[in-house]
């Protein structure tokens, strides 16, 4: 399939790119490579992509209206997977407007572009910061999540409605996948386990937040792929079973449209993942214990249940695994 992937440079669009691309498809990638975190890592992300035949690239910024739809007229992809977005929760307290040109401006444009060509599929990526500040664990997208505590996570349910209305009035099937703290190789600077990797190896202190007992349901980077590729290649369809008097947030009995998490199902303890990462660097961390940050949730995990019985996904990396992965390419990466 010709498959047009948004934030293609990014570190989930590019693990996704490139298994896309190892499976055969052809691979259009939007990415501006923006200033958000270090260019020089998109652009290393970019030239693996762009070494191969089928992989194109258009440095394009979302927000551009008459860009992207162009893009979209002149590709015509079979199936859209919308990476591309303001990431970062504390950013977003920072520098709101650049939430909304992205998270809303830019998928707006996106989904003008999908009426316009009416692709197989829309997957685009939501949050689990959706979820807010609802306290029942697991996060099940069978519950309401109606009050994030972000900027944001108001964009992404901001999103999720945006495709719904689209799907229902235009007609194509769209996926919603609210990822859970993802970690891997080629991670963003502005992630913890990045952050860090560096300090512990340069000899400084670490800020943990909420004192290091905070839970994450950390997920691998080759999980959340897995679930996407298996969504791309099925279709959300609409409810027969969807019942207007009782209504299932995560499906539709209007639109073809769905929102699935897509987690590890475990939560780890903060702490007991810096220790993990201790072991894989064989040095230990200094620690500087501060309290939760604004936006901040105590815990995270992930109902997968759903995605399961969609897609049959299972995710299966343990976090020794994954945090193994990171370092190795991180000293690779860095020649340290």
């Amino acid at each position: 399939m010709a498959i047009l992937v948004t934030g293609s440079a990014g570190f989930i669009g590019f693990h996704l790119s490139r298994r896309l691309l190892e499976r055969g498809d052809e691979v259009v990638g939007l990415d501006d490579l923006n200033a958000y975190y270090d260019p020089t890592l998109k652009a290393a992300r970019l030239a693996i992509l762009e070494q191969h035949p089928a992989y194109r690239h258009a440095r394009l910024d979302l927000a551009d209206r008459p860009g992207v739809a162009a893009l979209f007229a002149g590709v015509k992809p079979e199936a859209v997977v919308n990476l591309a977005a303001q990431a970062g929760v504390r950013y977003s307290l920072e520098n709101p407007a650049a939430y909304v040109d992205s998270n809303v401006v830019g998928f707006l444009n996106v989904l003008e572009g999908c009426r316009a060509v009416q692709p197989r599929h829309l997957v685009y990526a939501s949050t689990s910061s959706v979820y807010g500040a609802n306290g029942k664990l697991p996060f099940s997208v069978h519950d309401g999540a109606n009050h994030p505590i972000t900027l944001y996570a108001a964009t992404k349910l901001a999103n999720e409605a945006m495709a719904h209305s689209y799907s229902h009035l235009f007609g194509f099937p769209s996926t919603g996948f609210r990822f859970f703290t993802v970690y891997g190789p080629w991670g963003r600077p502005d992630m913890a386990l990045f952050k860090f990797t560096q300090a512990i190896l340069a000899g400084q202190p670490i800020d943990v937040y909420g004192e290091g007992r905070m839970q994450r349901d950390f997920t691998f980077v080759a999980d959340i792929v897995d679930g996407l590729l298996a969504a791309i290649d099925r279709p959300a369809q609409v409810n027969a079973d969807w019942d207007p008097l009782k209504p299932d947030p995560a499906t539709s009995g209007v639109a073809p449209w769905r929102v699935l998490n897509l987690g590890n199902s475990q939560r780890v303890e903060l702490m007991a993942y810096i220790q993990v990462l201790e072991q894989k660097l064989g040095r230990k961390a200094k620690l500087n214990l501060l309290p939760m940050q604004p936006g901040d949730v105590a815990r995270t995990e992930a109902d997968v249940e759903a995605t399961r019985a969609a897609l049959d996904y299972a995710p299966s990396t343990p976090i020794e695994v994954g945090i193994g992965a990171f370092v190795d390419w991180y000293l690779d990466y860095y020649g340290r």
